[in-house]
């Protein structure tokens, strides 16, 4: 276990924790504004992903494939919305898990009828390729360490939106009291639109930064699902601060967890059992973390207190 290791390791859980938040932040946004458990959200990071790669494989254009990811995802999130999820505001959560279950099927068939059943391939543009040199000798992938920046200033742009705009004004308003804001005149149907086709574009955006390190295959979003749910429990429902947060403790425990636990016990005992035991205990690393959090703030974080 060498220090350069450590640093890059940590440097992993850092730009694997900002991915996550991509996709938290419009999770929490949407169950905080709305009320409403969206199983389907990782299906909208799929849809950015196939979207960027289909369109980076036509134009060989980064850029373009990103703007097509925010933009089909973007569209996807409101004809989702305006179809389906509109009529599940005032339902029971199951009726929500039910419908948006269904969703997942049907993007995933949908997509395989569009883009096919075999995995695409998107390619990290040449500016962004090779290693750069870090202090104290570190070579790290110049990708990922543009995708740490760009997460942030992405973080950056929506606590700014949420605190100091109009919009963002509406949906605090709106994880208090939606009646009142309605009754002050605020459209909430446009407002939940704008919200879920906000929350949907970033995590199309997050598929498709993602789909340049890894392939991009039908399902690649629900795993991702799963750990943002853990994220903005750990960070509190609603909070952009408390899923960036979350999302970068996740990111970090999840990472160091998986390289540094098989090595742990491997002073131990033999490697197969030390590999064994270290991926276990590290699959379980963020669950253990999230219990933790709950025993000592039920609500999270930073979740609104009761």
């Amino acid at each position: 276990m060498t220090f350069i290791l450590v640093i890059e390791q940590i440097l992993n859980g850092l730009q694997f924790g900002i991915m996550l938040f991509l996709m938290a932040a419009g999770l929490t946004l949407i169950f905080g504004v709305m009320g409403l458990i969206n199983l389907a959200h990782g299906s909208l990071y799929m849809v950015g992903a196939f979207a960027a790669a289909a369109v980076a494989g036509l134009t060989g254009s980064f850029g373009l494939s990103l703007i097509a990811a925010l933009a089909a995802s973007a569209l996807a999130g409101v004809i989702v919305e305006t179809v389906v999820i509109r009529r599940l505001y005032n339902k029971d959560h199951l009726d929500q898990v039910l419908a948006t279950f269904a969703l997942i099927l049907i993007f995933s068939e949908g997509t395989r009828w569009v883009f096919g059943s075999f995995p695409l391939f998107l390619e990290i543009p040449e500016y962004l390729s090779g290693p750069v040199s870090l202090p104290g000798g570190i070579q790290y992938p110049l990708y990922r360490l543009a995708l740490i920046f760009a997460g942030l200033l992405v973080a950056a742009g929506l606590m700014l939106l949420i605190a100091k705009t109009r919009i963002g004004i509406q949906i605090r308003a709106g994880e208090n009291d939606r009646e009142m804001i309605a009754a002050l005149g605020v459209d909430i149907n446009k407002l939940y639109t704008l919200i879920f086709a906000l929350g949907a574009a970033l995590a199309g955006l997050a598929g498709a930064l993602v789909g340049a390190i890894q392939s991009v295959q039908m399902g690649m979003g629900e795993p991702v699902l799963i750990l943002a749910f853990v994220v903005i429990v750990i960070g509190g429902i609603g909070s952009i601060k408390g899923a960036l947060i979350g999302s970068i403790l996740v990111g970090l425990t999840d990472t160091l967890g998986s390289v540094f636990l098989p090595q742990l016990f491997g002073l131990f005992m033999d490697t197969a059992a030390a590999t064994n035991i270290g991926s276990s205990l590290a699959s379980m690393a963020i669950y253990i973390l999230m219990g933790v959090v709950l025993i000592w703030r039920p609500t999270g974080l930073f979740g609104a207190r009761g």
